[in-house]
C-alpha cells in the first residue's frame, strides 16, 4: 500500500485527518475476516455481514479475496493502513472458498443491499466480482440490479475484470453505463494471480453497446493488503482490477467524509474532472488515474504521469 499511497497522493487526506469517518462501504466479495487491522477497540468498524453462500452470520472469509479488498479500502492498524482507515465496513459474501461463485448468489447479495442500505447507511458499494460479457449483456439481471442501486443514490464501484487487453473485455456488471468501472493503471507490470502469469490484463472497452469503459484507473498490480488464516492475522500480495477498485472506493469514502452532501452523480463528475491524465487511449485509462489530492480539492489534475 505504500506504493499505492504515493501514486494516488493519499498522504494529502491523512495529513488533514480525513480518514473516511462516517462513511460505510459495502464489500461484495468472499467475505471479510475480523482481521486485527479492521477492528477498533470496540470492534464496531465491522458493521454487518450477510452470507449468500453458506448462510452464516459471522464475519469470515474462507478465500481471502474479500479481506484483501476490505484492507485496501479501510485497514486501520498501526502498521498497515488502507485508504479510509476509519470508514465502516459491511460484508456481503457471494464468493466461495475457491474464489468462484454463482450469479444467483451475487444477485441475492445485491438484493440484500437494496433492502438494507438505509438500515446500515451504506454510501458506497465495492464489487470486485464479475463475469464474462459474452455470457451476459446490459439487459441481464446483474446489470439491472447495480443500476437500481445507483438510482437509489449509492456510489457503485465495479472492477473492469482481468480479461484484457483486447477490446470489449470489460466484465459484467462493469459494462453498465451508470456505475463507475475501474481498471488497473499499472497492468504493464507482469504479475502472478491464481498461479498464472498476467500482463496487460485490465479489461478494456468499448463495450458491446459501444459504452466507453473503464471510467477510471488505479494501481492494481502487486498490492499488499490484509489476509487471514484460521489461527492468525497476516498480509498478502494480490493483483488485478479487484485491487484497483477498492483504491477508488477508498478515495470516494474520503471525499464523502469531507463532503457528505455529495450525490453519487456529483461523485462521478468530480472523479472525471480531477483525474491525472496518463496519455493513454480511453479504452485503457478511462478518464485517467484517481488522485486523492485533486479529488478533495476539486481541481483537475494538471500533471501528466
Amino acid at each position: 500500500m505504500q506504493r499505492v499511497a504515493s501514486i494516488v497522493d493519499l498522504k494529502y487526506a491523512h495529513d488533514r485527518k480525513i480518514y473516511g469517518q462516517g462513511i460505510n462501504v459495502c464489500v461484495v466479495d468472499s467475505g471479510i475476516a475480523p482481521h486485527k487491522d479492521l477492528m477498533n477497540n470496540k470492534g464496531r468498524r465491522l458493521i454487518a455481514s450477510y452470507d449468500t453462500v453458506n448462510g452464516l452470520s459471522d464475519f469470515y472469509d474462507d478465500s481471502g479475496h474479500g479481506t484483501h479488498v476490505a484492507g485496501i479500502i479501510g485497514a486501520g492498524g498501526t502498521a498497515f493502513r488502507g485508504m479510509a482507515p476509519e470508514c465502516g465496513l459491511i460484508s456481503v459474501k457471494v464468493l466461495k472458498d475457491d474464489g468462484g461463485g454463482k450469479m444467483a448468489d451475487v444477485i441475492r447479495g445485491l438484493e440484500w443491499i437494496l433492502q438494507n442500505w438505509k438500515k446500515y447507511n451504506i454510501r458506497i458499494v465495492n464489487i470486485s466480482v464479475g463475469a464474462g460479457s459474452e455470457k451476459y449483456d446490459n439487459n441481464s439481471d446483474i446489470v439491472k440490479i447495480v443500476e437500481n442501486l445507483w438510482d437509489l443514490g449509492l456510489v457503485v464501484i465495479v472492477a473492469a475484470g482481468n480479461r484484457g487487453p483486447g477490446q470489449s473485455t470489460v466484465s459484467i456488471p462493469g459494462t453498465s453505463r451508470k456505475i463507475i468501472t475501474v481498471g488497473a493503471s499499472d497492468d504493464d507490470i507482469r504479475v502472478y494471480s491464481h498461479r498464472m502469469s498476467m500482463q496487460h490484463y485490465s479489461g478494456r472497452g468499448p463495450t458491446a453497446e459501444c459504452i466507453m469503459k473503464p471510467d477510471i484507473v488505479a494501481p492494481g498490480s502487486g498490492i499488499l493488503s490484509l489476509s487471514m488464516t484460521k489461527k492468525m492475522s497476516r498480509y498478502a500480495i494480490k493483483s488485478g482490477t479487484s485491487m484497483a477498485t477498492p483504491v477508488v472506493s477508498g478515495a470516494v469514502a474520503l471525499l464523502l467524509s469531507k463532503y457528505p452532501e455529495l450525490s453519487n452523480r456529483d461523485v462521478k463528475i468530480r472523479l472525471k474532472n480531477t483525474v491525472l491524465d496518463l496519455s493513454l487511449p480511453h479504452e485503457k485509462q478511462g478518464w485517467g488515474l484517481v488522485n486523492v489530492k485533486t479529488l478533495l480539492e476539486g481541481k483537475r489534475g494538471s500533471q501528466t504521469v
